[in-house]
């Protein structure tokens, strides 16, 4: 088997996360042409194009395995680099940032849990990216090779990878004091008025709000005034303005609730989502590390279901 150059495999990388040749090379501290050059030396080596030159730029299904294994390989760097502080703390270097670890987590988790989570593997150097999308879309990142973790819906484990299960957050639909007097007639929300009010959902790609009023009402189709704001403490800012109603995590606005500057405008339904860690099968003692971590704040903010 071929075994590859870490400095070609790293400027695959680069270039793919970066999104481009041009910062790739100001991330690799080198020339573009350099850059070019290792890839098409990389290229030789495999035998195959490994990225496909579309906007934006995007690995080949070989390109992906090669950005895997170099992953990999960051990780293998990661526990060395623990080992060795452990043995010989004055030896050990700064983290590059090619080294950087990625994991996937969607917006929600961000702003309730999972920080709290990963604030000690951060404090002992673990050369952390997190990467936010929608809780249905981050094992696209962990199936593409982009990263080595996700926090996601998905049950099944992915090929290559182990699953375990986090909890499950519960989502309560929510609006301002005003907006219940004005909008809704000092009452809840019903199958008669949820019309009548704008919702404020993460993006196009969140379909929490639909769900939400389908599930409650009873319709197979459901469609709703709504605004986009791409933050989970950004939509409930939103609410608190009087912008709409919006479906978040209870976690996010128990207090906002108990204080009585959030009104839950549906108090006898509820969404529960279930979550799940997904990341690679590996032997690594930074992977269990950051693995273990997860799933113990999970299990004690969400519960285990």
């Amino acid at each position: 088997m071929s075994i590859f150059d870490p400095d070609a495999l790293e400027c695959l990388a680069a270039i793919v996360e970066e999104g481009g040749f041009e910062r790739a090379a100001q991330r690799l501290n080198i020339t573009q042409s350099a850059v070019s050059q290792r890839l098409r030396s990389l290229e030789a080596q495999a035998g195959t194009v490994l990225i496909v030159r579309s906007r934006p730029l995007k690995p080949t299904a070989a390109g992906r395995l090669l950005l895997k294994h170099t992953k990999q390989l960051r990780l293998l760097r990661a526990d060395l680099e623990r080992d060795m502080q452990d043995l010989a703390p004055g030896l050990a270097g700064g983290t590059r940032d090619e080294e950087r670890i990625s994991i996937a987590i969607n917006a929600d988790s961000i702003a309730t849990w999972a920080m709290g989570a990963l604030e000690g593997i951060v404090q002992q150097g673990f050369p952390l990216e997190i990467i936010a999308d929608d809780q249905d879309f981050t094992q696209e990142w962990l199936r593409e090779g982009h990263v080595m973790g996700c926090v996601t819906t998905l049950k099944q484990a992915l090929r290559g990878c182990r699953v375990a299960p986090l909890g499950s957050m519960r989502y309560v639909a929510v609006a301002s004091a005003d907006l219940v007097r004005d909008k809704l007639a000092g009452s809840q929300l019903t199958p008669h008025n949820f019309r009548r009010v704008p919702f404020v959902a993460f993006n196009r790609k969140d379909d929490m709000q639909t769900e939400f009023v389908g599930a409650a009402f009873g319709l197979k189709r459901v469609a709703l005034n709504q605004l986009f704001v791409p933050s989970s403490e950004g939509q409930v800012r939103a609410v608190l303005a009087g912008w709409g109603i919006s479906v978040v995590p209870e976690l996010l606005v128990r207090g906002l609730l108990e204080q009585g500057f959030l009104v839950n405008v549906l108090p006898t339904h509820h969404q529960a989502v279930q979550l799940y860690w997904h990341c690679w099968n590996l032997q690594s003692d930074a992977l269990d590390s950051l693995s273990d971590a997860l799933i113990d704040a999970a299990a004690a903010a969400l519960g285990t279901h």
